[in-house]
């Protein structure tokens, strides 16, 4: 019984995982395959680029539900609550593997927040605080993301738990794995920005600058 409730748990966890936000956003409301946009992810950050940033919110939101729905599965069945973590990751793989789009998907952040929210509230809100603050610095979501996971990674030492430590060295590795074209972007001076921020406002006044020459 026990095993059966745990196995509903993350094929649930990874079904609300898999619901394509970003992609039914751009159908629904701007009659748009967000693939055939921007980067081509599937992901908040391209949401942004392509949609703006209320439709990014939008999706942003949502995504991070999904994670914290996913988490919450094994309470839901009754299991113990430290399942949340191990549960959650597979919420993290129905987004960056989604059924409902051949396996494709986005980039894991928001729904790995997701399950943060679901397992310790507090930590959560540091992280999001910390990665709002870097991304409204520099206007790259990517770095923001970089940055904060592994932060998080490494505080997580702090609290003595290794269910904890394990899942976001799981999610760290995952992450940096569905970035390495930022990375390389990064690296080369070329990343792109989102249309919020110091960096993008630094930006914008530049070609302003340039246009009135």
């Amino acid at each position: 019984m026990l095993i059966a409730k745990l196995l509903i748990s993350i094929i649930l966890a990874y079904l609300v995982g898999s619901f394509p936000t970003a992609y039914i956003v751009g159908k629904a409301f701007f009659h748009k395959n967000i693939f055939e946009y921007g980067s081509g992810n599937v992901g908040t950050t391209n949401a942004y680029r392509v949609f703006g940033p209320l439709a990014g919110t939008v999706v942003l939101i949502v995504d991070i539900l999904k994670g914290t729905l996913g988490a919450f599965m094994p309470v839901f069945f009754g299991l113990d609550h430290r399942l949340m973590l191990f549960v959650g990751v597979f919420a993290v793989l129905g987004h960056v593997y989604s059924i409902f789009l051949e396996f494709k998907g986005g980039k894991a952040v928001a729904t790995s927040a997701g399950i943060l929210l679901a397992y310790n509230p507090l930590l959560f809100g540091i992280c999001f605080i910390c990665l709002a603050l870097i991304t409204y610095v520099t206007s790259m979501v990517s770095v923001g993301s970089l940055v904060t996971i592994l932060i998080f990674t490494l505080a997580s030492l702090l609290f003595h738990d290794w269910i904890l430590t394990t899942v976001a060295a799981i999610v760290t590795v995952i992450i940096y794995a569905r970035h390495i074209p930022n990375i390389k972007r990064l690296l080369k001076g070329k990343e792109n920005l989102v249309p919020i921020g110091l960096a993008y406002k630094r930006q914008q006044k530049k070609e302003n600058h340039k246009s009135d020459k």
